[in-house]
């Protein structure tokens, strides 16, 4: 019902999954209504902050990238934003010194051990959310994400792939306390041992390797992985996670229910767009606990 930050700073180190350099990431407590912010510690002045709006998204291949007037990114940032969302962190400030979030595991399980040990504060503001209020989707057939009217904050995602390593997967997930750490949040990034050697020649992937990615050899029809899976649909339920931190892109919490459909960070970007384009999809909204049944703000904050 209310707004929530941090107890206190969480630090992480690890390296980049496409640049492969070292990285350092702190996450700080914010003050109610700030919402999610990027700041470059390399950087200065106007260059160094970079709020986490999808109006800012400047990339999505392979991976979600923020940037800003000043030509300063940060990439990488989806999984640190499911967890933000998953673990209900409305507010924070995350620092980083270079232009990638620490990959860690490969899942949002350190970013979410790591807000589980210093815990949550409530905050002297109400948690607003965006309800959607009519369905919005967008791609091709094939290819969709959609959004429509819940009054959960629902997923669902449906896979398929050639590979019978992976195959056709589904899931339907509902983003509730505890339910994302639980069911979502270790589930690993993942690729095609083929696609390795094309995405290093086009300098991405280079902190990749097992510690931190699922690799799948389609030739062989196994994953390369010594521990193997972590369940035997964690690819779909990672793509549920990219939608979860993609989505928190929104400005904060969606209530509705996304669908995606063999989608990615792309679409999941084209989704938020297509949705605050249509001024009669969506509305702020605060929870009916907190004031008159019905409510409804149609006069957006600023969300970019």
């Amino acid at each position: 019902m209310f707004q929530h930050t941090l107890k206190s700073v969480i630090r992480l180190t690890g390296i980049g999954l496409h640049s492969g350099a070292k990285a350092v990431l702190t996450i700080s407590p914010a003050a109610p209504d700030a919402g999610i912010t990027f700041i470059r510690t390399d950087k200065r002045g106007f260059a160094a902050r970079i709020p986490a709006t999808y109006a800012n998204v400047v990339d999505t291949r392979l991976c979600t990238v923020l940037g800003n007037a000043e030509g300063t990114t940060v990439g990488t940032v989806e999984h640190v934003l499911a967890a933000l969302s998953g673990c209900g962190i409305d507010n924070a400030v995350l620092a980083i010194d270079g232009p990638e979030v620490p990959i860690m595991d490969g899942s949002s399980a350190s970013f979410v051990a790591a807000i589980e040990r210093t815990g949550r504060v409530e905050q002297d503001a109400p948690r607003r959310v965006i309800r959607v209020l009519k369905p919005v989707t967008v791609g091709n057939g094939l290819v969709t994400a959609s959004l429509m009217p819940s009054e959960r904050p629902e997923f669902s995602f449906e896979i398929d792939y050639g590979s019978t390593v992976i195959g056709q997967q589904a899931l339907h997930f509902e983003l509730s306390a505890g339910a994302f750490g639980d069911e979502i949040g270790d589930a690993r990034t993942f690729c095609f041992l083929r696609d390795v050697e094309a995405m290093r020649n086009a300098g991405l992937a280079r902190g990749g390797s097992l510690d931190n990615a699922v690799v799948v050899d389609e030739e062989q029809d196994r994953v390369l992985n010594t521990e193997g899976l972590r369940s035997p649909d964690e690819f779909v339920r990672h793509k549920v996670l990219d939608a979860v931190g993609d989505l928190y892109l929104a400005g904060g919490p969606i209530l509705g229910r996304y669908h995606g459909s063999r989608a990615g960070h792309a679409l999941n970007n084209q989704l938020l767009r297509a949705l605050f384009a249509d001024r009669s999809a969506w509305c702020w909204d605060t929870p009916a606990a907190l004031m008159p049944s019905g409510w409804c703000e149609y006069q957006p904050r600023a969300v970019a």
